[in-house]
């Protein structure tokens, strides 16, 4: 987990992952999955901060935009909403 400008994230930093693909398919748990343009910046800082997954990517904190964004299709960000507004969203 990771958190940037004041939102949590999960990112699948070592590619793609089991727990990604149960995650899109039981639709049972609130991951609101980030696309380009916002997963770029998280994803710019996962790979900084988290330097251990570095090998699995082929983009680094240096590279430009296009290349951090063809990262996520290996790299899903997802963002994490409180328990209290998943209840919110789903009642309304």
């Amino acid at each position: 987990m990771i958190e940037v400008a004041g939102d949590r994230r999960v990112v699948a930093g070592f590619g793609p992952a089991s727990w990604v693909r149960n995650a899109r398919a039981a639709g049972e748990v609130t991951l609101d999955e980030a696309a380009a343009p916002a997963a770029i910046p998280v994803l710019r800082t996962y790979i900084g901060e988290i330097k251990v997954t570095r090998p699995y990517f082929n983009a680094n904190p240096e590279s430009p935009d296009d290349a951090i964004a063809a990262e996520l299709q290996r790299h899903a960000v997802f963002r994490l909403a409180p328990t209290h507004q998943v209840a919110e969203a789903t009642a309304g």
